[in-house]
């Protein structure tokens, strides 16, 4: 079985990588780290630079685990991505980070958390960053 983490380069990003590596530590799994943007001339801030890629590469190399980080930039949104991970891999849950929110904004959340939320053919796992 593989547990899958949606990783962006944000304290929520990193709260799903350290829930992940604690899941999949405790009930043996794989795991697989994707962090997906679309690409193209505008900077996304949810694209993992060159050096936040290397540290998650280490904490993964580190952890005592199966483990693969994986990063697309190719044209799919990161729900598709993600979702198409879930259904190739068979995931046994996936692991979402949240952002803290005003009170307005909890109204709604994140368009993509809520899209996978209600896309994915598995469990969905969402964590928050501690304050």
């Amino acid at each position: 079985m593989t547990i899958l983490v949606a990783y962006v380069p944000r304290p929520e990003g990193q709260a799903a990588l350290d829930k992940g590596i604690e899941v999949a530590t405790r009930r043996k799994e794989r795991l697989v780290v994707v962090n997906a943007s679309p690409g193209g001339s505008k900077e996304d801030p949810s694209l993992a630079d060159v050096q936040d890629y290397e540290r998650v590469q280490q904490i993964l190399n580190d952890c005592g685990i199966d483990t693969e980080l994986k990063q697309f930039v190719r044209g799919k949104n990161a729900v598709e991505e993600i979702e198409g991970l879930v259904e190739s891999l068979g995931a046994s849950l996936l692991i979402i980070g949240l952002r803290k929110r005003s009170p307005v904004g909890k109204l709604i959340m994140g368009s993509v958390a809520q899209e996978l939320l209600l896309s994915v053919s598995c469990p969905v796992l969402a964590v928050k960053a501690a304050s």
